[in-house]
């Protein structure tokens, strides 16, 4: 029975799903550091995450038995993805199932800083009655722009035009505009334009440090600013500046670069105090529907894996899927993509009598992955002379 180890607090569903295909469910509530991690991860075929756990080259050195990652949550930078690559452990995540979640927070945050309800509900309950206008604003008519028009970024840019914004949105890549939304040729155009600065970006190693005190000088005195995406993005002493001096009006954020791992450990930032400023513990796609929604979806992504060979939607694994009859028995070959490797693959098979019934290759940069189908029992010695090859990386039998 293999063992699948899950923490951080994990959707119930994810257990649920495990266990049903048969595996041995642990369950832990916290993160783990790195001497933590390699300890737990003996003889574990799954583990699952969330953003806390890194997941380091010499951890996956030492889980010889670890076949996939399943991290529960968008981003995937908390996993050595080339190190997981380079011993055949697949890593999946869920891209999709927490959007609608960080765009409401992100809607609630723009109406609740544009409103100053902060300052207000604070006043209230140091009770203070300070029935006033000042400084509050509609969203119906301001500009919001979107730093990062991916996933979440799109939704945000549809929702925020049904309640009366005009929206413009950067992006390195080129992104289809969707609705009114206007494209900025440039981050400074968008700063200059924009009453709401909001951040959704991807957790790649380049967009680190990438929003200072240059480009909050260059918002628009008053704006406000939305960071949640990475918070590695921003430097937030610039931050507590801009706002300390009044250039900019409110901020909500959501992620830092330093967080605790577990719940109930205490938490440091310079935004701390500040007015007009909201702070939430990286809850940005926590509700209780994409928490369930993650669950099963990365449960089932590990499930199939494990079971099909099947690496739809793996963030470091060449992607494929190939239909299966129950009849026939497979091989999931992961190898070097070097010239060669398939026509060697049929040769092995062909020596030893072995009929393909289906075959597909995929690859990706240095990685090719070969999943075939075949219609009778393969014998030890064929894995053997496969396994043996130079350019092999991990050759699974699944049936």
């Amino acid at each position: 029975m293999p063992t699948a180890l899950l923490l951080e607090n994990l959707h119930p569903q994810a257990r649920t799903i495990l266990e049903a295909a048969g595996f041995d469910v642990i369950t832990r509530t916290g993160a783990l550091d790195e001497p933590e991690l390699v300890e737990a991860l003996s003889g574990v075929q799954v583990l699952g995450i969330r953003s806390k756990t890194q997941v380091t080259a010499a951890a996956l050195a030492a889980a010889p038995d670890l076949e996939v990652v399943g991290a529960f949550c968008i981003g995937t930078n908390q996993v050595d993805l080339h190190a997981a690559a380079e011993r055949g452990i697949a890593v999946f995540n869920a891209p999709f199932s927490n959007t609608r979640s960080v765009v409401e927070i992100a809607i609630a945050d723009i109406i609740a800083l544009t409103r100053r309800l902060t300052v207000l509900d604070k006043e209230m309950h140091d009770g203070v009655w300070n029935k006033s206008a000042t400084g509050a604003h509609e969203v119906r008519g301001r500009t919001l722009g979107i730093v990062g028009y991916g996933n979440i970024g799109t939704q945000l840019s549809v929702l925020a035009e049904n309640l009366g914004m005009s929206v413009v949105f950067y992006d390195t890549a080129e992104k289809l505009a969707l609705g009114n939304a206007r494209r900025m040729e440039t981050l400074d155009e968008l700063l200059e334009t924009a009453d709401v600065v909001t951040l959704h970006v991807d957790g790649r190693s380049g967009n680190a440090g990438m929003f200072g005190a240059k480009q909050l000088a260059r918002m628009r005195p008053g704006a406000i600013f939305l960071n949640l995406s990475r918070g590695f993005v921003v430097d937030y002493a610039a931050l507590r500046d801009a706002v300390v001096s009044g250039h900019v009006a409110g901020a909500a954020v959501d992620v830092f670069p330093d967080e605790p791992k577990r719940k109930g450990d205490p938490f440091e930032s310079e935004l701390r105090g500040l007015p007009n400023v909201i702070l939430s513990p990286h809850t940005g796609g926590s509700t209780e529907e994409a928490q369930e929604a993650i669950g099963r979806f990365v449960a089932n992504k590990i499930r199939d894996h494990l079971a099909t060979g099947s690496t739809n939607l793996s963030v470091n694994l060449p992607n494929l899927a190939l239909d299966q009859r129950p009849e026939w028995h497979r091989l999931a070959y992961l190898h070097r993509n070097v010239p060669g490797v398939l026509a060697k693959i049929n040769a092995t098979l062909a020596e030893h009598g072995v009929n393909i019934e289906g075959q597909l290759l995929a690859t990706r940069g240095e990685l090719g992955y070969v999943v075939t189908d075949v219609g009778s029992a393969v014998a030890p010695a064929v894995v053997d002379a496969l396994a043996a090859q130079p350019e092999s990386l991990r050759l699974r039998l699944l049936s």
